[in-house]
Formats: structure tokens, C-alpha cells, sequence
């Protein structure tokens, strides 16, 4: 399986609405729930207004489109990392997986998955 590694440094927080975002962005990523309004946005893109906010991330996805009825592509990312102690952020979308990592783990991650059979691209 490939994985394309996302050049921008990336901002996980929480926010209180979305109006100052452009979320016609390319890789922003929002979630709402009953409890909380998150975004994940390339850190340079972030609002300045957070109620919580850790920058320093950095991602990729996997490459192609993942069907539904395929299984275990995101957990066998997950257990291989979390062997190796490295946590992982992780943001599904219609088509793929997105993995966010913190960024001074992102070096080592890339490498123990070109380890196991990965492509980096």
C-alpha cells in the first residue's frame, strides 16, 4: 500500500464556530459533535481564536480509494506504530485515511512503515 506524505505542518483544537475558517480549504477537516466543534488545518490556516489548540502535526494519507468492505488497513497502521510507542491521529474521509502524528514521531513513523511493506510517496 502507498502512503503520500502531506508537506504542511499541521493544528488539532477546538474551536467555537466555524465562520472564520475557509473551510473550502484543502485538508481541513471538521468534526461536530453534541459536546464539541474540532478542526484539523495546516497550522499557517489555524484561527487564531481556540478554545484548545496543539499545533506540531504532521501527516499523510493512503493512497487509492478505500472501499468499505475493506478491513484492518487502518489498524494495522495503528498496531505498528503503537508497538513502536508513536501515537497516531487519525481522520477518515469518504475515499481514504488521513494519519496525523506528532512531528517529531513523523521521521521514525515513516520508517518503520516503509519497515513493513509500505511505499512512500
Amino acid at each position: 500500500m502507498k502512503v503520500e506524505v502531506l508537506a504542511d505542518t499541521f493544528t488539532v483544537c477546538k474551536v467555537t464556530d466555524y465562520r472564520e475558517i475557509d473551510l473550502s480549504l484543502p485538508y481541513c477537516f471538521t468534526g461536530r459533535t453534541d459536546k464539541e466543534s474540532s478542526l484539523v488545518i495546516p497550522t499557517a490556516r489555524a484561527p487564531r481564536d481556540t478554545l484548545a489548540r496543539e499545533d506540531g502535526w504532521r501527516g499523510f494519507r493512503l493512497v487509492g480509494q478505500l472501499d468499505f468492505s475493506l478491513v484492518g488497513i487502518l489498524a494495522r497502521i495503528a498496531a505498528l506504530l503503537a508497538e513502536a510507542g508513536i501515537s497516531i491521529f487519525a481522520v477518515p474521509t469518504y475515499d481514504t485515511d488521513y494519519v496525523f502524528l506528532k512531528k517529531e514521531n513523523f521521521t521514525a513513523a515513516l520508517q518503520l512503515l516503509a519497515e513493513n511493506g509500505y511505499t512512500l510517496c
